[in-house]
């Protein structure tokens, strides 16, 4: 049997694997360029499919399969994790349903068609057409052009996550949602669904507590009520604690349903200007993600590389990833529920506006919820990005900007436990989150406008639309948007041409982010390089950069030294010194506590890894104090001049002289621009 790229069982939040058989691998694949062999769940347009075809419009996919005797009883379930864009589903030549949207899990009951012990054929027609401009398709490319195609990638069409086949009870669960808010055990709630939903019984019961309790459904099938917990252990980045809930539908004289659901006990709220995660201050020090891999676009190579991003994003220092107009496979969801690591979650966008493509946006929303509710790790909904699919004119229409306020209703109607966007980027009219991004390659203007926008005497920054469209987007969309009151946080940055100057911004902007006390934090973008867009802190393949010695989880950190300084230019931060000099820093700590200690700093040679080099306290300021969340006073240390040109390191040491944080600031010759053209001869 071939070996299968992601053989766990693809809902582990949602656990079935009792009774399930994977049909991912090999199918036979027709289509207008003939027939062939396709290796599901990768996208037809990647090398990993082994078709490797770009705008192909239309395709149909093949394969036997088989109900195993033993699930008599039971009723049989054909999985589809995402099909792109439309699906028509047949075995052995009866239909037996539809689905449109790219993204969106669905399901068919086939057990009429496909009864235990028999084996049938399954034929999946797909429909992917090459104008996306109306559909949700995320940063897929469209002919025509979206207007968005610069940063826009190969597409994803076809079956792009798993597909499988599963056993339930004859009266099944079909919804079910472990609300974990109230941080002392569950409100559950959900549906049941089959051959006699209404009255049937509902046991859940934790494992390794034996704490249970038994419900009834009405006479819908929905059912509800509370599971306590005599000793509650809340979920958090620190402690991520999950609990596993068995569920089981009693049936007389038949099959009963039985799986497992996972889920935390955690909250998130914004409180005023501040975000909360279990009543505590939240910093949000974000990366974003968008899921691309070089051979298999869309779908993770295989299940390690999948779950691996969230290791790389942890190490390099984050503590949320920002899913980018994807919604990504429910593996990838469990292993950033099991590490800790908070996900802002949105779904795929239109790129035009019309009834239609709002209409189609909308649609998503309701599966999303259903889909990854139960995951503690999701503390972000973000909708709409940088108005796109809202024709960039939010401001400008009351039309498109009632689009974006009625998806922020029904995303809320849906799910009221987490903050929603409407629209990331700018111009909010109806958010839970100020959020903005802004990418400026000029540290002193970056400084400026940060500045401004923290204190509330700006509320617009230059966007670059085109190569000479650059326009003033404001955070807010309406003048009813209230100017205080909301948590304000960026969620794109990032500048740089080369891996030197994306370390060189990446350090100071940081920085210069965290010396403003009123934002809530950042996502910087982003985790790795995908196709022509080159901003990864690593290349496609997820391998390292080399950023003259910066190691991000340092300017990442819970604690960071902020230093008052304009730097001049990568690996140029100052010239070099003749005289002694001092240089004054601040102390941003998002800890628990009060910490206090100094700040020693040493010359060692240019391009010294920061952390290579040994703390020799030449150089110490006087002692400092920092207040969780508030930027401290700036301390001085007074620095000898060095020899040439040097790094000068920078160490904030707590009263146990532990090194809490660390940056650097390199002192070389600042040359102005070579800009001399070439000497016409006459």
């Amino acid at each position: 049997m071939t070996a299968l790229p992601h053989p766990d069982y693809p809902r582990p939040d949602r656990d079935r694997s009792d009774a399930w058989i994977p049909l991912d691998g090999p199918w036979d694949f027709e289509s207008a360029d003939g027939s062939a062999t396709i290796t599901v769940p990768f996208a037809w347009e990647t090398a990993a499919s082994g078709v490797g075809r770009t705008w192909l419009e239309r395709a149909t996919y093949r394969r036997s399969a088989t109900a195993p005797p033993e699930w008599g009883g039971a009723r049989t379930f054909l999985c589809f994790g995402a099909v792109h864009h439309h699906a028509r589903v047949l075995v052995d030549g009866r239909p037996i349903g539809e689905h449109t949207g790219g993204h969106t899990s669905f399901e068919f009951d086939v057990t009429d068609a496909l009864p235990p012990g028999s084996t049938a054929e399954i034929r999946v027609e797909v429909a992917a057409p090459s104008d996306k401009r109306e559909i949700a398709h995320g940063k897929q490319r469209s002919i025509p052009r979206d207007d968005y195609d610069g940063v826009a990638f190969t597409p994803t069409s076809g079956i792009w996550q798993s597909v499988w086949l599963e056993a339930r009870g004859r009266t099944h669960v079909t919804e079910i949602h472990l609300d974990g808010e109230s941080l002392t055990g569950f409100d559950v709630s959900g549906r049941l669904a089959g051959d006699a939903p209404a009255g049937a019984a509902v046991r859940l019961r934790v494992r390794g507590t034996g704490e249970a309790v038994e419900l009834a459904a009405d006479a819908a099938g929905r059912f509800a009520g509370r599971l306590g917990l005599e000793a509650p252990r809340p979920w958090s980045p620190a402690d991520p604690h999950l609990y596993r809930v068995d569920v089981a539908v009693a049936a007389e004289g038949a099959r009963p349903d039985r799986l497992t659901v996972t889920g935390g006990l955690r909250s998130i709220e914004t409180d005023g200007e501040h975000l909360r995660l279990n009543g505590e201050r939240l910093y949000v020090r974000g990366v974003l993600d968008q899921g691309y891999w070089p051979r298999s676009g869309l779908t993770a190579p295989d299940h390690d590389r999948l779950v691996a991003d969230l290791e790389l994003a942890r190490d390099l220092g984050y503590n949320l990833v920002r899913k980018h107009l994807k919604l990504e496979d429910p593996r990838w969801l469990h292993r950033a529920d099991t590490l800790g690591m908070l996900v802002w979650a949105e779904p795929p966008a239109p790129s035009r506006y019309t009834e239609r493509s709002a209409a189609a946006f909308t649609a998503q929303l309701a599966p999303m919820v259903e889909r990854d509710r139960n995951h503690p790790s999701i503390v972000v909904w973000g909708l709409y990005n940088e108005e796109w699919g809202l024709d960039w004119d939010i401001p400008g229409s009351p039309e498109r900007a009632g689009a974006a306020a009625a998806a922020y209703d029904a995303l809320r109607a849906l799910d009221r436990s987490r903050p929603v966007v409407e629209n990331s980027g700018w111009a909010h009219v109806k958010s839970d989150l100020v959020d903005w991004h802004y990418y400026d390659e000029d540290p002193r203007t970056w400084a400026d406008t940060l500045a401004s926008l923290a204190s509330g005497d700006r509320e617009d920054f230059p966007v670059k639309l085109g190569p000479d469209f650059v326009v003033d987007k404001s955070f807010y969309g309406s003048d009813d948007f209230p100017r205080t009151g909301v948590p304000i946080l960026n969620s794109e940055y990032g500048a740089g041409f080369t891996s030197l100057e994306r370390g060189w911004h990446l350090r100071w902007q940081t920085q210069e982010i965290r010396r403003h006390d009123r934002f809530n934090g950042y996502v910087y973008t982003e985790l790795a390089d995908v196709e022509h867009e080159m901003a990864g802190l690593v290349d496609a393949e997820r391998r390292p950069k080399d950023i003259a010695g910066l190691d991000p989880s340092d300017v990442n950190g819970e604690t960071v030294l902020v230093v008052n300084l304009v730097p001049a230019a990568a690996g140029a931060d100052i010239p070099v010194p003749a005289e002694p000099f001092t240089l004054e820093a601040h102390v941003s700590h998002h800890g628990a506590a009060l910490l206090s200690g100094r700040v020693v700093a040493a010359w060692v040679p240019g391009g010294t890894p920061s952390r290579l080099a040994e703390v020799r306290a030449d150089h110490v300021s006087a002692p400092f104090k920092a207040e969780p969340f508030v930027l401290s006073e700036a301390v001085g240390v007074r620095v000898a001049a060095p020899q040439g040109p040097a790094r000068l390191m920078l160490w904030a040491l707590d009263e146990h002289d532990a090194v809490r944080a660390r940056t650097f600031v390199d002192a070389a010759p600042i040359e102005e621009p070579n800009r001399r053209g070439a000497r016409r001869e006459a």
